[in-house]
């Protein structure tokens, strides 16, 4: 199974666990974009009744061209369900996402729900947090130079990520900058996310600490693998 097969899977299979009269947050990304197209055509063929918020403008965008009916989060009581995807996930269920530059808001929305499920194939799976991707850290523009020393203290090298063609720094959907924090491998990604939230001048961060309920894996050996808990203990994972 390849990189692309591994992620249709995972979304066809989230796509399939959404029931008739749900309210769903729709992550961001290449991952989440097959589910959501998995969810639209069920809309399409079956007649099922949801409801979503978006995680992005482009999740919106996306939902909205399946015919999933889309509503913002204040507009919602609650989430009954969230999927989205990650750019590392560690063996507790510890999370960095946001190469997107959609952190923020895909946290606020997977907080509002009652179940959070990531979708990934295995290269997302890391032993330990960080060393090869960074930690997008959504900022102030105004305070770009304190946010970025702040973040070197806390042993961090930093770059304010710049946007592919066009000029200036990537400007998130708030309106916000976004510095990419490079760590060594996080020993203590608990302690590191409490560090960088009470950096003044931070919006939100992609270290998602404690977030996610379930773990779905597109496997080439397995198919799609269910992981729960702590993903290095076989009892807790069955393929799906």
């Amino acid at each position: 199974m390849d990189q692309a097969a591994s992620k249709r899977a995972v979304g066809e299979a989230i796509a399939s666990e959404v029931l008739d009269g749900q309210r769903i947050g729709l992550g961001s990304g290449s991952t989440a974009a097959y589910a959501i197209k998995a969810l639209g055509r069920r809309i399409r063929d079956e007649g099922l009744q949801v409801v979503a918020v978006a995680t992005s403008s482009s999740a919106e965008r996306l939902g909205r061209q399946c015919g999933i009916p889309m509503q913002s989060l204040p507009d919602v009581e609650k989430l009954e369900l969230t999927f989205d995807g990650a750019d590392e996930v560690d063996p507790t269920a510890n999370l960095i996402k946001g190469r997107g530059a959609a952190h923020t808001k895909e946290k606020i929305v997977a907080c509002a729900s009652d179940r959070f499920v990531v979708l990934v194939d295995e290269t997302k799976l890391v032993d330990v947090l960080g060393g090869r991707m960074p930690i997008p850290v959504e900022i102030l523009p105004f305070a770009e130079k304190t946010v970025a020393a702040s973040l070197q203290q806390l042993g961090a090298r930093t770059e304010l990520r710049i946007g592919v063609r066009k000029d200036g720094p990537v400007v998130t959907d708030q309106g916000f900058w976004v510095i990419d924090a490079y760590f060594p491998p996080i020993e203590d990604p608990t302690t590191l996310d409490r560090g960088i939230t009470c950096i003044p001048g931070v919006l939100g961060h992609g270290l998602f600490i404690g977030l996610a309920d379930e773990i779905l894996v597109g496997s080439g050996a397995n198919g799609v693998v269910r992981l729960t808990g702590p993903i290095r203990s076989d009892s807790d994972n069955a393929a799906v």
